[in-house]
């Protein structure tokens, strides 16, 4: 999913120039940090994954990636939810993950 991407876990379905521009993204927000206790607690392990700064960033964001997703798509887009009982619907109903502001 979106987030396992963002974060660096997608094991399935790995795109080098996708994680190469994130590896980008995050070092730049990386590198936008003042604060020296921030920026220790973010530092950057060998591979320049951030993995620490980009779960962090997710936890904080992930409901606007969501509404950005769902509520600004065009009203015929469509995409997948996950049923009550773990299948994955098809859905073109609404927008905004039908009314629900919830991720």
């Amino acid at each position: 999913d979106i987030g396992d991407i963002v974060r660096g876990r997608d094991m399935f379905k790995s795109n080098d120039n996708v994680e190469k521009a994130l590896k980008a993204v995050f070092k730049k927000i990386y590198e936008g940090f003042l604060d020296k206790g921030v920026k220790e607690h973010y530092k950057e392990e060998k591979d320049g994954n951030y993995f620490k700064l980009r779960e962090d960033w997710w936890t904080v964001n992930r409901d606007q990636v969501w509404r950005a997703i769902t509520c600004e798509a065009p009203q015929k887009a469509n995409y997948f939810r996950k049923g009550s009982d773990g299948r994955k619907l098809f859905t073109s109903i609404g927008k905004c993950g039908h009314n629900k502001a919830t991720v």
